[in-house]
């Protein structure tokens, strides 16, 4: 199974899918239709992953429709008689709404398991999708079809520690998670309770007070070493400091190293020097640790 996986995410891979799908915004010009369609003849992706259609945004889309008309067209499948929606099933719905008799489509040939595919990469493009759905759609990505981080965050014109911790948020308790779905806490929030002894009842503490993220972060490491607030304000009054916050540049390294090592990674930098602290949870990860040391630059390339 997972060679067969494997295969086909090698196959036709990422870059034909998308452009399959041909996200681009509108703004951007439309693309070529093959053809025009009845919107009777279309029917949706019965295995469309994406499930709620919010009414008042489809309402405002479909009056965007009747003054400009459909500028990116749907792409279908033929399936019997009707056309199967493999993208744009949300224009189909507004192009009701605004009562058109017609739509400009994309015709492909396409199999199930690819439609499937590119139903999940149209959602993960969604504008208004949450980290938590984005990060349940690059799962099903890799765990159904094979790929891996670094396709898909080229293929999303995305890094690969951005994939990687949107990843991690999914070992969150589903709570935390429902909260950010919910918009009481943003993706920064959730990262930084990632490693909290108990992240929900941490993240209820900052949804009640609103903190910041910088501000959650603070009380995490106050949560995992109590002692580390009076030796810190004894650390930056020697060295003259304003305070102990890294700068956005150290976190989005230690980001880069953590997604790239595939463990967790700290780095204290003072003056011209400091240390760099890398965490590993079992025997196998110092193992593997170790192998990526003694391998030198070039295999930590490969990795």
């Amino acid at each position: 199974m997972r060679q067969n996986m494997e295969r086909k995410g090698l196959g036709r891979g990422l870059s034909a899918l998308m452009s399959d799908v041909n996200l681009r915004p509108e703004s951007e010009g439309p693309r070529r239709a093959d053809t025009k369609l009845p919107v009777a003849r279309l029917k949706p992706n019965p295995n469309q992953p994406r499930k709620d259609f919010d009414q008042s945004a489809l309402e405002a889309l479909a009056e965007s429709l009747k003054q400009k008309g459909v500028i990116q067209p749907l792409v279908v499948r033929a399936v019997g008689d009707f056309y199967e929606i493999v993208a744009g099933e949300r224009r189909w719905r507004a192009a009701q709404l605004a009562r058109l008799h017609e739509v400009p489509v994309v015709i492909r040939e396409l199999d199930d398991t690819e439609v499937l595919e590119i139903a999940i990469i149209e959602n993960i493009q969604r504008e208004d999708l949450n980290a938590i759905e984005e990060a349940l759609g690059i799962r099903q990505l890799i765990e159904r079809f094979g790929h891996t981080q670094e396709k898909i965050a080229e293929a999303l014109s995305k890094s690969r520690s951005h994939v990687a911790n949107l990843l991690r948020l999914l070992n969150l308790p589903g709570p935390v998670q429902q909260m950010v779905r919910d918009s009481e806490l943003t993706a920064g929030h959730a990262r930084a309770l990632i490693n909290a002894p108990d992240p929900l009842a941490l993240a209820r503490t900052v949804a009640e007070r609103g903190l910041s993220v910088r501000e959650t972060e603070r009380l995490m490491k106050d949560v995992n070493d109590p002692g580390r607030s009076g030796r810190e304000g004894s650390r930056n009054v020697r060295a003259g400091s304003p305070g102990g916050d890294k700068d956005a540049d150290t976190r989005a390294l230690e980001g880069d190293l953590t997604a790239q090592l595939g463990m967790s990674v700290q780095i204290d930098h003072r003056g011209n020097g400091g240390t760099v602290t890398i965490s590993y949870r079992d025997l196998e990860e110092l193992d593997q640790l170790c192998q990526l040391l003694s391998s030198g630059p070039a295999g930590m390339a490969r990795e």
